[in-house]
């Protein structure tokens, strides 16, 4: 246990290290053949290399909430050979990277298309992985449909490890939606079932888990804070409840502090109220109260940020 804990000890020092060198970069680099020989001359362990790519790419491209659905139908083109469609395909991922790059914007495509042509350039081995994402409170209780995400994965020894560049970039917060940058590296390298709380692939095999479509569906919203600070929600586990005349959802939490404050809001009540939880050891347990009127969406907030979203729809 103890060379287990020096090793993972040292692996988090290791891209603290790799962070710092990247984050002193330039901030803009003319082609990604720049930016990757940057990252080879600076790294040698493919596991930096992925790191590095992901930290310049979530810290210096904005989200581009204005482009988000728009001209998002698949550009077509015509090819005799497969080795055509091949060299076409290929053509049009490194205009996207360059524009990503040159802009210093663009939505999930051009994070995960930049990510992908840098991270190869490097030497990696590297997908672009489309699915379903689990964003907005609407989702829940749904099934996996039409993709409207993309992120990546990465080929380090023999083990494919994912990675949300987009995700790990920022949040669109605010009545009138805005982008802001917040690093969240938990979106690097991931355990595919803490992954999988946000993402479904469209190819299952990359899911790299045994969940299923229905799984995802009845999983909670979960947000970019609940796994920045590392809670743990034990119970519930479902997403989904219906309104009763009168009872309760009981929560039990991991990881959360004495003096953290929690608070619940019912999206028809519009007002926050505060509960305290109770400890059993490590485990913080409350119960929040349901009934006829809480048909809508739940949301947990934890020192005042957004952490989980159910839906409670009519009994």
């Amino acid at each position: 246990m103890l060379l287990l804990f020096l090793a993972l000890t040292a692996n988090a020092q290791d891209y603290a290290k790799v962070d710092n060198i990247v984050k002193a970069y330039s901030k803009s680099f003319s082609s990604p053949d720049k930016l990757a020989e940057q990252i080879n001359k600076d790294f040698t362990r493919d596991d930096e290399k992925a790191r590095a790519v992901f930290t310049w790419i979530a810290t210096n491209i904005k989200y581009d909430y204005a482009a988000y659905g728009v001209n998002e139908r698949p550009v077509g083109f015509t090819y005799k050979t497969q080795a055509e469609k091949e060299a076409k395909q290929k053509a049009m991922k490194q205009e996207l990277a360059q524009k990503t790059l040159k802009s210093k914007k663009g939505v999930c495509q051009g994070y995960s298309t930049l990510y992908l042509v840098v991270a190869e350039k490097t030497g990696l081995e590297c997908e672009i992985i489309p699915g379903t994402s689990k964003s907005h409170p609407s989702n829940i209780g749904k099934a996996p449909g039409a993709s409207d995400h993309a992120w990546n994965a990465v080929k380090i020894g023999d083990e494919w490890k994912l990675l949300d560049a987009t995700w790990g970039a920022g949040t669109v917060t605010g009545e009138k939606p805005e982008f802001k940058f917040k690093f969240n590296d938990k979106y690097f390298f991931s355990d595919p079932d803490t992954f999988f709380l946000n993402h479904f692939p469209d190819d299952k095999r990359w899911l790299l888990t045994d969940k299923t479509e229905k799984d995802f569906a009845n999983l909670p919203l979960y947000y970019g804070d609940y796994l920045m600070k590392g809670y743990e929600f034990m119970a519930p586990e479902a997403g989904v409840f219906k309104a009763v005349p009168s009872g309760f959802i009981e929560f039990k939490v991991n990881n959360l502090k004495p003096d953290d404050m929690v608070h619940y809001a019912y999206s028809r009540d519009r007002v926050i109220k505060e509960i305290k939880p109770e400890f059993k050891g490590e485990t913080a347990i409350f119960k929040v109260p349901l009934n006829n009127g809480s048909v809508g969406t739940l949301t947990i907030y934890i020192n005042q940020k957004s952490i989980a979203s159910y839906r409670i729809n009519k009994a």
